[in-house]
């Protein structure tokens, strides 16, 4: 091998392996996002993850419906940092949104709102960047950095003191509740829920009283995976619609 091609061989060899650290390092995965039309541009209180309302307006309307990432339910509240890659069009620190519901598109793994699609654009970019309709984009999971406590709200078709279904909102962390259960005092032991769709668990004859309950939390990063318990999360006198504070943070 003569002077000048060992020079260009060893260039490539730092090229490759700078770019092979740099994909090792940021933790982004490449994949494509599109959006999906609302009056308002926010969210669909009619998500797949039962969060109503609150699914519409949590994160300033920066939500996304998600395919793979959905994950039966369990990838429900989850944040990730999304920056699409048109340079003349893609601002360079992207967006944050928060999973709200289920969606697939053309080898998408998020459909965004609208107003989480156009927050991608660099300014006076949006009207352009959504005229593209599918953009390459990256992303990671992130914490979702928000000062907000879990709660836990009970969902509108419940029915006291029969029927009991629930749904943790802002859960902010990097875990993903995986199963829940209420203790049942006078046979002292757990009882399982049933996950009935998206983020809600309900369980029919509920014990009496205030709900002792626990959540089963895995962080698929670091393959830990725990259990928490919050007493008195639900009250006796529990009410459908109402959310309760817990006064916990998810890190």
């Amino acid at each position: 091998m003569d002077s000048i091609s060992k020079l260009v061989f060893s260039k490539l060899i730092v090229v490759l392996i700078v770019a092979s650290l740099c994909d090792a390092d940021d933790g982004y995965i490449y994949s494509r996002a599109t959006y999906y039309g609302s009056p308002d541009c926010l969210g669909t209180p009619r998500g797949a993850c039962g969060f109503g309302e609150y699914g519409r307006t949590v994160n300033n309307g920066l939500v996304a419906g998600a395919s793979r990432l959905f994950k039966n339910g369990s990838g429900c509240g989850a944040c990730y940092q999304v920056r699409c890659k048109i340079p003349t069009h893609c601002s360079d620190e992207g967006t944050t949104v928060v999973v709200t519901d289920f969606g697939i598109g053309d080898h998408t793994d998020f459909i965004l709102s609208k107003r989480a699609y156009a927050s991608l654009a660099r300014p006076n970019k949006d009207e352009a960047l959504i005229a593209y309709g599918v953009v390459d984009i990256e992303y990671k999971r992130i914490p979702c950095g928000n000062n907000h406590k879990l709660m836990i709200k009970v969902e509108e078709h419940s029915y006291y003191p029969s029927y009991l279904a629930i749904v943790a909102i802002y859960q902010g962390g990097m875990y993903d509740i995986i199963a829940a259960q209420v203790w049942q005092e006078d046979r002292k032991q757990w009882m399982g829920m049933r996950r009935a769709y998206g983020a809600v668990w309900d369980i029919e004859n509920p014990p009496k009283g205030a709900l002792l309950i626990r959540f089963q939390l895995s962080n698929e990063a670091t393959g830990e995976v725990k259990w928490i318990q919050i007493a008195g999360a639900v009250p006796s006198d529990w009410k459908a619609g109402v959310a309760y504070e817990t006064g916990l943070q998810l890190e």
